[in-house]
Protein backbone atom coordinates (compact mmCIF):
# COMPACT_ATOMS: atom_id res chain seq x y z
CA UNK A 1 0.00 0.00 0.00
CA UNK A 2 3.10 2.34 0.72
CA UNK A 3 4.60 1.62 -2.43
CA UNK A 4 1.31 2.33 -4.60
CA UNK A 5 0.85 5.71 -2.45
CA UNK A 6 4.46 6.43 -3.50
CA UNK A 7 3.81 5.48 -6.82
CA UNK A 8 1.15 7.81 -7.10
CA UNK A 9 2.76 10.36 -5.60
CA UNK A 10 5.26 10.40 -8.58
CA UNK A 11 3.00 9.89 -11.29
CA UNK A 12 0.12 12.29 -10.63
CA UNK A 13 2.40 15.57 -10.12
CA UNK A 14 4.09 13.85 -13.87
CA UNK A 15 0.76 13.34 -15.82
CA UNK A 16 -0.39 16.96 -14.60
CA UNK A 17 2.45 18.11 -15.56
CA UNK A 18 2.32 16.47 -19.11
CA UNK A 19 -1.16 17.53 -19.73
CA UNK A 20 -0.25 21.24 -18.79
CA UNK A 21 2.13 21.38 -21.51
CA UNK A 22 0.39 19.13 -24.24
CA UNK A 23 -2.52 21.68 -23.75
CA UNK A 24 -0.27 24.87 -23.69
CA UNK A 25 1.84 23.66 -26.43
CA UNK A 26 -1.26 22.72 -29.11
CA UNK A 27 -2.67 25.98 -28.65
CA UNK A 28 0.28 27.96 -29.42
CA UNK A 29 0.89 25.67 -32.39
CA UNK A 30 -2.15 26.16 -33.60
CA UNK A 31 -2.19 29.75 -33.36
CA UNK A 32 1.00 30.31 -34.98
CA UNK A 33 1.53 33.16 -37.43
CA UNK A 34 -2.05 34.69 -35.77
CA UNK A 35 0.21 37.31 -33.18
CA UNK A 36 1.82 40.43 -33.94
CA UNK A 37 4.49 42.53 -32.02
CA UNK A 38 5.14 45.25 -34.52
CA UNK A 39 2.28 47.69 -35.72
CA UNK A 40 3.92 47.49 -39.03
CA UNK A 41 3.50 43.97 -39.66
CA UNK A 42 -0.12 44.52 -38.52
CA UNK A 43 -3.02 44.17 -40.92
CA UNK A 44 -5.59 46.48 -41.08
CA UNK A 45 -9.13 45.80 -39.57
CA UNK A 46 -12.22 47.62 -38.94
CA UNK A 47 -12.89 46.71 -35.17
CA UNK A 48 -10.26 46.10 -32.16
CA UNK A 49 -11.47 43.44 -29.30
CA UNK A 50 -9.70 44.38 -26.09
CA UNK A 51 -10.21 41.43 -23.49
CA UNK A 52 -10.60 42.70 -20.20
CA UNK A 53 -8.82 42.70 -16.55
CA UNK A 54 -9.02 44.14 -13.76
CA UNK A 55 -6.34 47.57 -13.51
CA UNK A 56 -5.67 46.51 -9.66
CA UNK A 57 -4.43 43.88 -7.94
CA UNK A 58 -5.82 42.63 -4.70
CA UNK A 59 -3.20 44.34 -2.93
CA UNK A 60 -3.77 47.72 -3.80
CA UNK A 61 -1.29 47.61 -6.51
CA UNK A 62 -1.51 48.65 -9.81
CA UNK A 63 -1.70 45.72 -12.56
CA UNK A 64 0.93 45.70 -14.87
CA UNK A 65 -0.96 43.62 -17.34
CA UNK A 66 -3.72 45.71 -17.65
CA UNK A 67 -1.47 49.16 -17.84
CA UNK A 68 0.37 47.65 -20.68
CA UNK A 69 -3.01 46.30 -22.76
CA UNK A 70 -4.19 50.07 -22.64
CA UNK A 71 -1.44 51.27 -24.23
CA UNK A 72 -1.27 48.56 -26.94
CA UNK A 73 -5.12 49.27 -27.57
CA UNK A 74 -4.25 53.19 -27.68
CA UNK A 75 -1.35 52.74 -30.20
CA UNK A 76 -3.60 50.23 -32.11
CA UNK A 77 -5.94 53.03 -32.49
CA UNK A 78 -4.03 55.70 -33.03
CA UNK A 79 -1.73 54.05 -35.53
CA UNK A 80 -5.22 53.70 -37.85
CA UNK A 81 -5.35 50.04 -38.19
CA UNK A 82 -8.67 50.10 -36.29
CA UNK A 83 -11.35 52.19 -36.20
CA UNK A 84 -13.01 51.01 -33.33
CA UNK A 85 -12.28 49.34 -29.87
CA UNK A 86 -14.57 46.72 -28.33
CA UNK A 87 -13.47 46.87 -24.62
CA UNK A 88 -14.58 43.36 -23.04
CA UNK A 89 -14.95 42.68 -19.89
CA UNK A 90 -17.02 41.37 -16.50
CA UNK A 91 -19.41 43.22 -14.91
CA UNK A 92 -21.59 40.77 -13.06
CA UNK A 93 -20.66 42.88 -9.69
CA UNK A 94 -22.01 46.45 -10.18
CA UNK A 95 -19.40 47.44 -8.02
CA UNK A 96 -17.04 45.73 -10.41
CA UNK A 97 -16.76 47.31 -14.13
CA UNK A 98 -13.81 46.38 -16.71
CA UNK A 99 -15.23 48.09 -19.55
CA UNK A 100 -15.53 51.40 -17.54
CA UNK A 101 -11.60 50.92 -16.42
CA UNK A 102 -10.43 50.31 -19.74
CA UNK A 103 -12.43 53.14 -21.06
CA UNK A 104 -11.23 55.31 -18.99
CA UNK A 105 -8.04 54.52 -19.28
CA UNK A 106 -8.07 54.86 -22.93
CA UNK A 107 -9.44 58.13 -22.79
CA UNK A 108 -6.62 59.29 -20.52
CA UNK A 109 -4.51 58.20 -23.63
CA UNK A 110 -6.39 60.25 -25.83
CA UNK A 111 -8.55 57.77 -27.57
CA UNK A 112 -11.82 59.54 -28.59
CA UNK A 113 -14.67 58.24 -26.90
CA UNK A 114 -16.56 57.99 -30.36
CA UNK A 115 -14.33 54.73 -30.96
CA UNK A 116 -15.45 53.18 -27.97
CA UNK A 117 -17.55 49.94 -27.58
CA UNK A 118 -18.58 48.50 -24.28
CA UNK A 119 -19.12 44.92 -24.19
CA UNK A 120 -20.37 44.03 -20.39
CA UNK A 121 -20.48 40.67 -20.81
CA UNK A 122 -17.41 39.64 -21.59
CA UNK A 123 -17.25 37.28 -18.38
CA UNK A 124 -14.57 35.26 -19.77
CA UNK A 125 -12.24 34.91 -23.01
CA UNK A 126 -14.66 32.11 -24.49
CA UNK A 127 -17.55 34.76 -23.95
CA UNK A 128 -15.74 38.11 -25.63
CA UNK A 129 -14.61 36.17 -28.45
CA UNK A 130 -17.87 34.99 -29.65
CA UNK A 131 -19.84 37.99 -28.74
CA UNK A 132 -17.86 39.91 -30.93
CA UNK A 133 -19.43 38.13 -33.51
CA UNK A 134 -23.03 37.46 -32.41
CA UNK A 135 -23.66 40.21 -31.01
CA UNK A 136 -21.32 43.01 -32.45
CA UNK A 137 -21.29 41.85 -35.88
CA UNK A 138 -17.13 41.33 -36.48
CA UNK A 139 -15.68 38.60 -38.36
CA UNK A 140 -12.45 39.75 -38.10
CA UNK A 141 -11.16 41.26 -35.05
CA UNK A 142 -7.77 42.49 -34.02
CA UNK A 143 -7.54 40.36 -30.31
CA UNK A 144 -5.49 42.68 -27.63
CA UNK A 145 -3.51 41.43 -25.13
CA UNK A 146 -0.86 40.03 -23.85
CA UNK A 147 0.86 37.05 -26.03
CA UNK A 148 -0.29 34.32 -24.08
CA UNK A 149 -3.73 35.62 -24.21
CA UNK A 150 -4.16 36.03 -27.10
CA UNK A 151 -2.94 32.60 -28.59
CA UNK A 152 -6.14 31.25 -26.22
CA UNK A 153 -8.53 33.91 -27.40
CA UNK A 154 -7.50 33.32 -31.27
CA UNK A 155 -7.77 29.07 -30.93
CA UNK A 156 -11.05 30.04 -29.51
CA UNK A 157 -12.21 32.33 -32.39
CA UNK A 158 -10.36 29.78 -35.27
CA UNK A 159 -12.33 27.15 -34.04
CA UNK A 160 -15.54 29.19 -34.31
CA UNK A 161 -14.54 30.43 -38.05
CA UNK A 162 -13.93 33.85 -36.71
CA UNK A 163 -10.96 35.51 -38.56
CA UNK A 164 -9.41 36.76 -36.01
CA UNK A 165 -5.95 38.06 -35.67
CA UNK A 166 -3.76 39.33 -32.37
CA UNK A 167 -1.88 42.42 -31.50
CA UNK A 168 0.38 41.57 -28.31
CA UNK A 169 0.65 44.32 -25.46
CA UNK A 170 4.20 43.79 -23.79
CA UNK A 171 4.26 41.22 -21.24
CA UNK A 172 5.44 41.76 -17.74
CA UNK A 173 8.65 40.40 -16.22
CA UNK A 174 8.64 36.67 -15.77
CA UNK A 175 9.39 36.89 -11.89
CA UNK A 176 6.04 39.15 -12.05
CA UNK A 177 3.63 36.93 -13.59
CA UNK A 178 3.87 33.44 -12.69
CA UNK A 179 1.32 33.35 -11.14
CA UNK A 180 -0.78 34.54 -13.68
CA UNK A 181 1.32 32.24 -16.60
CA UNK A 182 -0.03 29.12 -14.02
CA UNK A 183 -3.29 30.49 -14.19
CA UNK A 184 -3.11 30.80 -18.36
CA UNK A 185 -1.48 26.97 -18.11
CA UNK A 186 -4.84 25.70 -16.65
CA UNK A 187 -7.37 27.94 -18.65
CA UNK A 188 -5.61 26.13 -22.35
CA UNK A 189 -6.36 22.62 -20.56
CA UNK A 190 -10.16 23.95 -19.41
CA UNK A 191 -10.29 26.06 -23.10
CA UNK A 192 -9.65 22.36 -24.86
CA UNK A 193 -11.95 20.82 -22.64
CA UNK A 194 -14.36 23.03 -24.07
CA UNK A 195 -14.03 23.12 -27.08
CA UNK A 196 -13.61 19.68 -28.13
CA UNK A 197 -15.04 17.35 -24.72
CA UNK A 198 -17.49 19.21 -23.01
CA UNK A 199 -18.95 20.97 -26.03
CA UNK A 200 -19.44 24.18 -24.15
CA UNK A 201 -21.12 26.66 -25.78
CA UNK A 202 -21.00 30.46 -24.89
CA UNK A 203 -24.32 31.86 -23.77
CA UNK A 204 -24.51 34.23 -27.28
CA UNK A 205 -24.08 31.69 -29.07
CA UNK A 206 -26.55 29.33 -27.91
CA UNK A 207 -28.75 32.11 -27.78
CA UNK A 208 -28.02 32.48 -31.63
CA UNK A 209 -28.44 29.43 -32.52
CA UNK A 210 -31.36 28.69 -31.27
CA UNK A 211 -33.41 31.75 -32.83
CA UNK A 212 -31.91 29.92 -36.01
CA UNK A 213 -33.81 26.67 -35.44
CA UNK A 214 -37.45 28.95 -34.37
CA UNK A 215 -36.70 30.67 -38.00
CA UNK A 216 -35.94 27.25 -39.59
CA UNK A 217 -38.85 25.34 -38.08
CA UNK A 218 -41.19 28.54 -38.67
Amino acid sequence: MVRLILILAVLLPLATAGVLLAAYLTISRGTDGLVFTELERLPEREVGLVLGTTPRLRNGNPNIYFDYRMDAAARLWRSGKVQRLILSGDNTDRRYDEPKYMRNALLERGVDEEALILDRAGVRTFDSVIRARVTYEVEDPIVVSQEFHNRRALYIARYYGIDAIGFNARDVAPDQGLRTKTREAFARVKTLLDLWVLGTRPADLAESEAREGEARTS
